[in-house]
């Protein structure tokens, strides 16, 4: 049993044996590869992820029959009927997580940049974009073409330096060009761009961040000062009146006198 294959998805198939079988949690959790604590947690709704359920007799990985003999014994282990299928990708461009994909035109203008003599085809596998892209950046006609800086993509983390190296050395020498590309010169020259694109890119960021602060600084002493006027007005005695009528008062004493 070993070498059993598990589900597909094997958290979300525990998950619907646990709700309409009488399986063991120990059955649960070696058909579907999981630790034993794991199917007791989500027969608890403890499990901090919540999972649908996945029938995997309709998903043809076990029948019926199998389940039927599990729960007459709890000792028997269940067999798989039809393990699932590997999924693979073999065709378009290489994924990019979401995080990564708004650094895509920064990187394309590096390479555009670096090294021309890579064809579209190249960069599209290696960024991971398509050709009406990378022309529109080579083209200056991307609609965000005043905001795109050249990066590298290494350092963006859209290919590893190795993948990078790869296609340069392929593109090189389909160009003919390996001896431009193997020259330490062109590699000293091209390492201290980056190396001064980055410190420039880290300094930017430095003097932004500091005119945010100053600028975050200036609202803070503003609001704290038009809170103390405020403060101030609203503490201060209202003028209704009471002097006049303190002379008045006055006055009529004097009068009362002069009439005794």
């Amino acid at each position: 049993m070993a070498d059993q294959p598990t589900p597909l998805m094997p958290h979300a198939t525990a998950t619907w044996l646990v709700d309409n079988t009488g399986l063991s949690f120990e059955q649960i959790a070696q058909f579907c590869g999981l630790h034993i604590l794991e199917v007791q947690a989500m027969a608890d709704d403890l499990a901090g992820s919540k999972y649908t359920g996945r029938d995997p007799v309709y998903a043809g990985e076990l029948t019926q029959e199998e389940i039927e003999k599990g729960q007459a014994d709890s000792s028997y282990s269940l067999k798989m009927q039809k393990a699932p299928a590997e999924v693979t990708r073999t065709k378009g461009p290489r994924y990019t997580p979401v995080s990564k994909r708004q650094d895509k035109p920064d990187g394309i203008a590096w390479i555009l940049r670096n090294h021309p003599e890579m064809s579209d085809a190249q960069i599209s596998k290696l960024i991971g974009t398509t050709r009406n892209t990378i022309g529109a950046i080579r083209d200056r006609t991307h609609w965000n073409i005043q905001n795109i800086q050249p990066k590298d993509p290494v350092t963006l983390g859209l290919c590893s330096q190795r993948e990078l190296d790869a296609v340069v050395k392929a593109a090189a020498k389909k160009a003919g060009l390996e001896n431009a590309a193997a020259d330490p010169q062109v590699e000293a020259s091209d390492k201290a761009r980056l190396i001064e694109e980055l410190r420039r890119e880290r300094q930017e960021n430095e003097k932004a961040a500091a005119e945010a602060a100053q600028e975050a600084e200036a609202a803070a002493w503003l609001q704290a000062k038009r809170a103390s006027e405020e403060e101030q007005l609203s503490g201060a005695p209202l003028d209704t009146g009471a002097a006049p009528e303190a002379d008045s008062d006055t006055d009529e004493a004097v009068d009362t006198s002069d009439r005794g």
